[in-house]
């Protein structure tokens, strides 16, 4: 991987953003609204809010990175700029880098901002510091980021890449114990439940919900998801083709 390759598509993939004001709203301001909804829809119960906000804090940027960079790049594939950016002197590695680091940035932005509303707006009442808050709401935006660069490369149109969204995330939003903790699932789902990041993901948000400091449990949820995301993004790297069918 060439650092320089690598940060100059990240700042052509930005400066292509800029022109795209709907896809920043759907990463930036979606999450914020989604919890701004949740917290009037358990207005009569703020623990609860406390509770499930605390795991959406970290499932709802996942979910909208997912969206926004499955379909990002797909749309640059199918136009054929990806076919034309590899025939240049320019790695897999460089281009899947520079995807990640330009949607990494704008998962920062994203989790900061849903992280300070959640805390000092809707009084999202955690126990643990509100740094780690916003590093497993960062980490999960990456994850969103890394599994919507990687699932691209298996669609040939906008409209597949959405419908990767029920294979890939519903499932997990199902078995990460949100609905029900995991270890009252069937013996089956909770082993397959173990092995997806999204239950570590909200394990960790958890963690922060219920300890000041920081746990083993909580580093490893941590670790875990990040482990995850460059995993991902590895494979994405691997997976992605020079020529669009």
């Amino acid at each position: 991987m060439n650092a320089a390759r690598t940060l100059a598509t990240a700042t052509r993939v930005l400066r292509q953003l800029r022109h795209d004001p709907r896809s920043i709203a759907l990463m930036l301001l979606v999450p914020a609204l989604m919890l701004v909804l949740l917290r009037y829809v358990f207005d009569g119960s703020a623990r609860t809010f406390d509770t499930v906000g605390a795991s959406l804090l970290g499932i709802f940027p996942l979910v909208t990175m997912f969206l926004v960079t499955s379909i990002a790049t797909l749309r640059e594939r199918t136009s054929g700029t990806l076919e034309r950016l590899l025939a240049m002197p320019l790695g897999k590695a460089d281009l899947i880098g520079g995807y990640a680091l330009a949607f990494g940035a704008l998962a920062v932005v994203q989790s900061v901002i849903a992280t300070t509303l959640a805390l000092w707006t809707l009084g999202l009442d955690v126990t643990g510091s509100p740094w780690l808050l916003l590093l497993v709401a960062l980490l999960d935006a990456l994850l969103g980021t890394a599994l919507g660069l990687f699932v691209s490369a298996f669609a040939s149109s906008e409209f597949q890449a959405v419908q990767f969204m029920p294979a890939v995330i519903f499932p997990q939003l199902l078995l990460c114990g949100l609905f029900a903790p995991r270890e009252s699932m069937h013996p089956a789902l909770e082993a397959i439940s173990d092995v997806l990041p999204m239950s570590y993901a909200v394990d960790g948000m958890n963690e922060v919900l219920r300890h000041s400091e920081i746990t083993a449990e909580f580093a490893l949820d941590a670790a875990v998801v990040a482990g995850c995301a460059l995993l991902v993004i590895a494979l994405g790297a691997v997976t992605l083709r020079r020529r669009t069918p």
